[in-house]
């Protein structure tokens, strides 16, 4: 089997202190890998990167135009957000619109990583409460397909309505039967996947097949993300840093443990990688690189210098070490 490859340096002085090793394809449309490092046959949860996926049947049920869906909502249904105020209050007003409140949520409750939320919570005494949850967005959508469809209220059950055409738009995306499913961390099923199975889903997503109601679904999502990169993360995130870099023509997310994937509108590809160790930094670093490598992100734009190189600053402030992406895999 082919092993994970390095791909992120940790350089503290003249010593190489760290390595990030991990699997990386780009796919096309049409489902031929176009470039891999490492085992691109290599099985993952896709964990949060696959959020668009499990949006699918929110749009092609109908039930998103049923019930009033704008960008906004789309762009959060894929979000792992921060918990701030532009995410919460949005969050509020949809289940308002749907009648339901945030006890219908069964995502769990998460302090918001927004420190001005945070504070604004510990001033007022309050704990932090379900809408916080990152993936409440997410769930909010689980919850207007849920309503639409009139199924029972534990949505997040794998054998519910919602999780089966979650499971089925993620199985057809990715070209393969997940032979495996976790809980992930807002307690709803994740499906397992190969990396490149996850870089063709994104492919799909990049250049979608004809007109119908799949193509049209998959090409309202990615232009929400791309239109709404703060809600998508927020202030300080890289998906949200690295999207604005690129002036709204890629989207990008990232999951749990270190995944990360990256729509291409215009080049028609998709990618996907996943750093073995669950480094975020690594990953960030990753994707960067090859944002850069297919020349939708200027590597010297500040955000990407951010998240390429660091640099890794001491408690005072003092530069102590960078980041390089390692030889063999991007060289920027």
């Amino acid at each position: 089997m082919t092993q994970p490859v390095p791909m992120v340096e940790i350089w503290r002085g003249d010593l190489l202190e760290s390595q990030h090793l991990g699997h990386a394809v780009v796919c096309d449309a049409s489902g031929k890998v176009v470039e891999a490092w490492g085992d691109d046959e290599k099985v993952i949860y896709p964990r949060s990167s696959c959020k668009m996926l499990q949006a699918l049947p929110l749009i092609e049920s109908g039930a998103a135009d049923a019930y009033g869906l704008t960008s906004e909502h789309l762009a959060l249904a894929c979000a792992s957000h921060q918990g701030a105020a532009i995410h919460t209050d949005r969050v509020q007003l949809w289940l308002d619109g749907l009648g339901l409140s945030v006890d219908d949520f069964r995502c769990g409750p998460q302090k918001p990583s927004d420190k001005d939320a945070h504070e604004a919570l510990v001033r007022a005494g309050k704990q932090p409460c379900q809408i916080h949850n990152n993936c409440s967005g997410k769930h909010s959508g689980f919850l207007t397909l849920n309503k639409h469809l009139g199924a029972g209220s534990e949505y997040i059950e794998v054998d519910h309505p919602v999780q089966r055409a979650s499971r089925e738009a993620f199985e057809e995306m990715t070209g393969e039967t997940a032979e495996y499913y976790g809980i992930d961390g807002c307690s709803a099923p994740n499906f397992s996947t190969s990396v490149a199975g996850l870089a063709r889903a994104m492919a799909k997503m990049a250049k979608p097949d004809g007109t119908g109601a799949r193509a049209q679904a998959s090409k309202r999502l990615v232009e929400a993300m791309c239109a709404h990169p703060d809600l998508v993360a927020g202030e300080g995130g890289a998906c949200t840093e690295l999207m604005r870099a690129m002036g709204g023509k890629v989207a990008i997310k990232t999951g749990a443990e270190a995944v990360y994937v990256a729509i291409l509108p215009e080049q028609g590809l998709g990618m996907a990688l996943k750093i073995v160790d669950g480094g975020t930094r690594a990953a960030e670093a990753a994707i960067a690189g090859l944002l850069v490598k297919y020349g939708v992100l200027d590597a010297n734009h500040p955000a990407a210098r951010k998240y390429l190189h660091g640099p890794i600053l001491s408690r005072r402030g003092l530069n102590t070490g960078h980041m390089r992406l390692s030889e063999g895999f991007v060289q920027v």
